[in-house]
């Protein structure tokens, strides 16, 4: 009954933060003479901060309705362009600038691990720049009727085909962290059925191929637990009156419990900070915090399924390094993997996915030419930053770019550097 407690105590804090909200616009209102005083402003600095963390963040919209190309702003346009009861495959269709190549094409498999898709939106800005991007846009399972029936990670590697397949030939894959290993496994299934259709390349970015490398807190309380704890204690129905309605979920509240938990004393700093900024009339250190909250705090569920088997075959069993994940009653072989390309990218500084844990794909794919693999580790970046940030798009994106584009079909192949450290090729 947790899960409708969860959803009763939402409704019930539903008129207090009616109420602050008015507040807040009546203490924001510039034709209000305590607007312009500190009292004013503190007035409103409390109300808003109180509810925005009892509010609950629906999903965000990725926004991007222009990117740069050879130097000049192009407009873009997203289109669903296959879709299934679990996912959509979203396209952002630039409109290219007189003979400007479009480059690699490019499907980013988004992690479904809580968060929705949009948390890759600086993912899609850095590549989109330089390829044709796809990316899944995993759907909310409580917003799933039981009716389409179940999704579970066999499921995942078959979505992952379709698309690949839908795309056609010189597709390029790009996961980041959770879908490294079922794009793993969808290209072993694909190169052990001789699939015509194969992608030409996968780049596998912070992803738990093998979490007995360097444990994280996280590898750590999978490893720790039986599978029937995380049955007994995580998954629960979804109540009434969400469309998906006594389907079985990991919520996705849960979740980003457990996210915020390992850095709560970060979290509860950025909202002071928040506040002392609206009471300071720091406008736009105050747009920043909302802006990466809003993102942050947008959650989604996942299959009771999917979860449960992902980590019994990840992080409990460690099928897939030690060569005995199945897929539909047959064996995941990832030594039939040789024409596809590998990249594989990690964080120096990351805490979810410990150095060396995506770069086991490098050992457990040996029969990938030398001249189709690469690995690279991003200094100074945790978790987060190996996807966004910065250094992703000086460092990290124009690699992805540029291994795609090296490995295309379409291309002649040629010695591909094998980059151990930034900076450092080997």
């Amino acid at each position: 009954m947790f899960y409708q407690l969860y959803e009763m105590n939402h409704a019930a804090m539903a008129p207090f933060r009616a109420t602050a909200d008015a507040m807040r616009l009546a203490y924001s209102n510039p034709l209000n003479p305590l607007t312009h005083t500190v009292m004013g402003r503190t007035l409103a600095a409390g109300f808003e901060v109180f509810e925005r963390v009892t509010r609950r963040y629906g999903k965000p919209e990725f926004g991007l309705a222009t990117t740069t190309v050879d130097g000049q702003t192009v407009a873009v346009r997203e289109e669903i362009v296959w879709q299934k009861p679990f996912c959509n495959l979203i396209h952002f269709n630039r409109d290219l600038p007189a003979g400007s190549a479009p480059g690699p094409r490019i499907l980013i498999v988004a992690p479904m691990s809580g968060h929705y898709a949009t948390l890759l939106r600086g993912t899609v800005e850095a590549l989109m720049q330089g390829a044709d991007v796809y990316i899944t846009d995993w759907v909310d399972a409580r917003m799933v009727p039981v009716t389409d029936g179940d999704f579970d990670l066999d499921d995942y590697i078959d979505y992952v085909i379709d698309m690949v397949h839908h795309l056609g030939a010189d597709t390029h894959l790009v996961a980041v962290c959770q879908p490294a290993v079922p794009v793993l496994a969808a290209v072993a299934v694909m190169e052990a059925n001789n699939d015509p259709l194969y992608p030409s390349s996968m780049t596998l970015m912070g992803g738990p191929i093998d979490t007995r490398i360097n444990p994280t807190a996280v590898n750590e309380l999978a490893q720790n637990k039986p599978l029937d704890w995380f049955r007994d204690n995580v998954i629960m129905n979804v109540p009434w009156p969400q469309p998906g309605v006594m389907r079985s979920v990991y919520p996705g509240f849960l979740q980003l419990s457990g996210f915020m938990s390992m850095n709560l004393d970060r979290h509860m700093i950025a909202h002071k900070d928040f506040y002392m900024h609206l009471v300071k009339n720091d406008g736009d250190s105050a747009e920043k915090h909302r802006d990466f909250y809003d993102e942050y705090l947008a959650v989604m569920d996942l299959t009771a399924e999917f979860y449960l088997q992902t980590v019994d075959t990840v992080f409990i069993k460690h099928s897939l390094p030690k060569g005995e994940m199945m897929h539909r009653g047959k064996l995941v072989d990832t030594k039939a993997i040789r024409n596809v390309a590998l990249l594989t990218v990690e964080g120096e500084n990351d805490d979810i996915s410990g150095i060396g844990q995506t770069q086991a794909a490098q050992t457990i794919c040996p029969n990938i030419p030398d001249e189709k693999r690469m690995h690279y580790l991003q200094p100074d970046v945790g978790h987060y930053g190996v996807f966004n940030g910065s250094r992703f798009r000086k460092e990290i994106a124009p690699r992805i770019i540029a291994f795609a584009t090296q490995q295309s079909r379409s291309v002649k192949q040629s010695r591909v550097k094998r980059v151990i450290k930034g900076g450092k090729s080997a």
